[in-house]
Order: structure tokens, then sequence, then C-alpha cells
């Protein structure tokens, strides 16, 4: 950890459909990795374990939120001493005993984050579900948690992917105190003015830092192929570091001082009247 922050490692994994233990292992692999570089935190993309666009293969690798990759991910960040946020897995809510549920059974795309001893921080289930050319909406159940946790001195929030799009959710996290946001997610071509345009605009609008882990991957059965370029924004929406589509590992220090002095200068969130 620095001085005057901590160090952020994003994870861009290659995902392969249904591929789920090479999967996991790769994410392994990069917790490890992240550890040995310094990073504080590290987080993985959405769906990394089963891949998001291999909707016939949600069912069959749901798992309860104690299940086997929950537990291999904490162990890991306690093994290596780095906080991990366990991107997204496809969560069976009727198994899941360890937390508390939106519904009784179900599937629900769903975030866990755990500090540098292993100990659950904060859990996130995806708000938004996509329904537009996309199976998700029919087959999760959404999310009604928002919290935050503080990791290494930095209020952090989750959201996941489609949820980029409704500026409310943030505004509530941002209430919440949130100073950083991290958002793993699937997102594919070609919609990259979006992808960055909208990350962007939700690190301006709520002056604070966003942090989006992309996956890297082709999804033949779906005819769809993930576009990468992950990236940590400041507070003033400037990129502090980003990839290309390739897997990668993007890195960047956070500082709350930063968040606290950009909104102390450029009071905008005071000025809100809604």
């Amino acid at each position: 950890m620095s001085a005057d922050g901590f160090d952020l490692a994003l994870a861009q994994l290659e995902i392969e459909a249904g591929h789920v233990e090479g999967n996991v292992e790769r994410a392994l692999a990069a917790i490890e990795r992240a550890a040995d570089r310094g990073a504080d935190l590290v987080a993985l993309p959405e769906l990394f374990n089963v891949g998001y666009f291999a909707f016939d293969l949600y069912e069959r690798y749901a798992e309860p939120f104690e299940g086997e990759t929950f537990t291999r991910l904490g162990d890991a960040a306690a093994e290596h001493g780095i906080a991990v946020l366990a991107g997204t897995i496809v969560e069976d809510l009727a198994e899941t005993e360890a937390v508390e549920t939106p519904a009784d059974e179900g599937l629900a795309n769903t975030a866990a984050l755990f500090d540098a001893s292993g100990e659950l921080q904060l859990v996130y289930r995806k708000h938004h579900l996509f329904g537009y050319d996309s199976a998700e909406a029919e087959l999760l159940v959404p999310g009604e948690r928002i919290e935050t946790a503080s990791i290494g001195g930095v209020t952090i929030g989750v959201t996941t992917c489609y949820d980029l799009r409704f500026p409310e959710l943030y505004r509530e996290l941002i209430d919440a105190g949130a100073e950083l946001l991290v958002v793993p997610s699937a997102w594919p071509y070609p919609r990259i003015e979006h992808w960055e345009t909208l990350s962007r605009a939700r690190a301006i609008e709520n002056q604070c830092y966003v942090a989006t882990v992309n996956g890297s991957g082709e999804f033949d059965d779906a005819g769809a192929e993930l576009l990468g370029r992950s990236t940590v924004y400041d507070p003033w929406g400037v990129t502090l570091a980003s990839s290309g589509d390739d897997p990668a590992f993007v890195t960047a220090e956070i500082d709350p001082d930063t968040t606290a002095s950009i909104r102390e200068e450029f009071p905008a969130l005071r000025d809100r009247r809604l």
C-alpha cells in the first residue's frame, strides 16, 4: 500500500465458455500475480468462471454463495494477503445459506468482495438485467442490496456491466459514501463508445474513481466477443490506466484524498437539488 492510497489491479482474464476449472485457475493465478506486484485489491470480470454468453450453462454451473468458487477465491485472498473482488458468478439462490438472498429460488449474477484476510465485506447482485438480444433477464433474479465496504481506507461500491446505463444506482452508492466504484463486466463489441462514455460519465458526475474490469474472449455460439478495455478513471474522468482487448493487467493508485479535494474544489455534488 502506498502512503497516499492503495494500489488497484484489474485482471482482464481470458474467459472460455463453460471451461469453469480453467477460468477459475486463471483467476487464482491473477490473484497471486497481483499480490506479487504489490496490489492491495484485485478485481475480476463478470461471470469469469462460466462466461456471460454461455446462457445454456448457467443452471448447470450455478453455485450457492458458499460454494467452491467463492470459497477458493476467499482462501486465495487470505493466502496472498490481498483483497479480492470476485467478479461475479451465477449464484443458486435456493442453495445459498451464508447470506441473505433477494428470492427463495432462482439464479443471480453475484459479486463478493473479500478483504486481505479472506473475510467477506460486501455482496452485490446485478440490479439491471440485460434483455436486449440476451437471455439474462429471463434467467436471473435482480439484486436488491446496495452497500459499500472500506478496503485500505477507501470506501468501495460495486455494480455490474449493464448497471452503467442507470446513473441513479451510482448516486445511491455515492450517498452511501463510495469513493471508488468497481464494475465487473462482460461488455461486447461493437459498443466501444458506450463502454467508454458511460464509464467516464459515472466518474465525472459522481466525482469518484471508476474502475471497469472487462473480460477477453470470443463466444462463438452467441456470436459475441468481449471488447476488453478495462480502465481506471479518476474523479475528473481522466483515464489513469487502460488496456486493449487481449488479456491484460491494469493497475492504478487510488487516493481518497484526491476524491475529497476534487469534491471540495468543484462542489457539484453539494449543488444537487434532486
